[in-house]
């Protein structure tokens, strides 16, 4: 029996006064749901705004020494009408006062952007009569505004330790200052995972408007299959390569801790969603495949030099070509005498010249540099691909069906995804070669 459960409810299942009656028909069904963390509100409907986008005009235009009414008016409006809605005592119009004027006095943009999570969780306590608790006195980033994991965890969990049911918003915390920080946009995520930790949860439940995870991008494939469990590691995979539903961070407080993630929609309360495990969950038959995910606008350096073998040290060199000017590389196919450093194209554009003049260098003749570009990069991932003989076959032959050209193959050591990059333009048609060979 589930003793704790931490509970994340994202924008789109705040974004009204029904949405937010729908949170707490869903913490009602289960008792042990005893701690929440909100986002801000979201849209309501397509055309609407995201009040953390509101807000992070408001700072814009303050900024400028630029009016802000209009674009705040928007803002104290959705609070006011959840309030109404929901006939709630909390005074939202003194907080609500006190972030305009802290907008209009030149607080800085993570404290602007917050407030949306702290207004919202602010309603959402006095909506369920539970505990408020500033994320700000217990998550705590360093000066350069790295989370401090450790001392996070001590004072999260001592502030949980009594397992009073508690509201604690999504999104930031402080530096040791006081200075109000905020993690990425989506970090509502990370917050949901820190909690779940330091309350030693038995599950992490991230609800949102979608019912767990897909096989495959909806926009390319018509109704994916829906990823009934999956493993962190599998998520990890991807998720790097555009997978969406979670914020990629906030998997390795959870994972660490060796808590399970549920994703769920908040919109189909009783739909089962997408089990994430440490480990992979007893299952009689594992697929052949879990997702398929990737991303286009990658290049490719391509570096030849004889003896390339024997000369020690020379892929260092190389990479610490891409270090010195902060591009990072995603894959690094290899052969005797060359090497392959796939780049992402848009970081590398502004060092381009810079980089390939010094990796020339260091081939000193005696060989080549060249560069392609408009690659994408596409990664099959799987754990049932290490226990089915031919998974790689199937692949390239579904793709060769498909007159589909493979620039690029990597595949890891653990067997847990197979990766290939092909030409931009065959990006669509390779995920649908693929899927179609495993899943139809």
């Amino acid at each position: 029996m589930l003793e704790c459960i931490v509970t994340k409810f994202g924008g789109s299942s705040l974004a009204s006064d029904e949405q937010f009656r729908k949170v707490r028909s869903i913490l009602e069904l289960e008792p042990t749901r005893r701690y929440l963390v909100p986002s801000a509100p979201g849209k309501r409907f397509p055309n609407d705004e995201k009040v953390t986008d509101l807000l992070y005009k408001c700072h814009s235009l303050a900024s400028e020494g630029k009016s802000f009414k209009e674009e705040f008016a928007k803002i104290r409006d959705r609070y006011l009408d959840i309030a109404r809605g929901l006939h709630l005592k909390v005074d939202i119009e003194s907080r609500l006062q006190e972030v305009e004027d802290g907008i209009a006095s030149g607080k800085n943009a993570d404290w602007c952007a917050s407030r949306g999570e702290y207004l919202c969780a602010l309603l959402m306590a006095d909506y369920l009569g539970w505990r408020f608790l500033d994320a700000a006195d217990g998550i705590v980033f360093n000066d350069d505004g790295q989370l401090n994991d450790d001392k996070t965890q001590e004072k999260l969990s001592a502030l949980l330790a009594d397992g009073k049911s508690t509201v604690v918003p999504g999104f930031y915390g402080a530096k040791e200052n006081g200075e109000v920080h905020t993690f990425s946009r989506g970090g509502s995520d990370i917050t949901g995972a820190l909690v779940a930790r330091a309350a030693n949860a038995d599950v992490y439940e991230n609800w949102t408007d979608v019912s767990g995870f897909l096989m495959a991008d909806p926009r390319i494939i018509e109704n994916p299959a829906e990823i009934s469990s999956i493993t962190y590691k599998e998520l990890r995979e991807l998720s790097h390569m555009g997978a969406s539903v979670l914020h990629e961070d906030a998997m390795f407080p959870v994972h660490r801790a060796g808590i399970p993630t549920n994703i769920r929609n908040t919109n189909k309360p009783y739909h089962p969603g997408t089990m994430i495990s440490k480990n992979a969950p007893h299952e009689v038959s594992v697929p052949t495949i879990t997702g398929i995910a990737g991303h286009k606008g990658y290049s490719v350096i391509s570096v030849e030099k004889n003896m390339m073998n024997s000369e020690v040290g020379f892929g260092r060199k190389v990479l610490s070509v891409l270090e010195d000017a902060g591009v990072s590389f995603e894959h690094m196919p290899t052969g005797i005498d060359s090497m392959c450093v796939v780049v992402n194209s848009v970081s590398l554009a502004p060092h381009r010249e810079e980089i390939l003049a010094k990796i020339e260098e260091l081939v000193d003749g005696s060989g080549s540099v060249s560069v392609n570009d408009n690659m994408s990069i596409i990664a099959t991932v799987g754990r049932g691909m290490v226990h089915n003989c031919g998974t790689a076959a199937r692949l390239f032959s579904a793709m060769s069906r498909a007159r589909i050209n493979v620039r690029m193959i990597d595949q890891g050591s653990s067997e847990l995804s197979i990766i290939v990059g092909v030409n931009d333009s065959d990006f669509e048609a390779t995920i649908h070669a693929i899927y179609h060979e495993f899943v139809e």
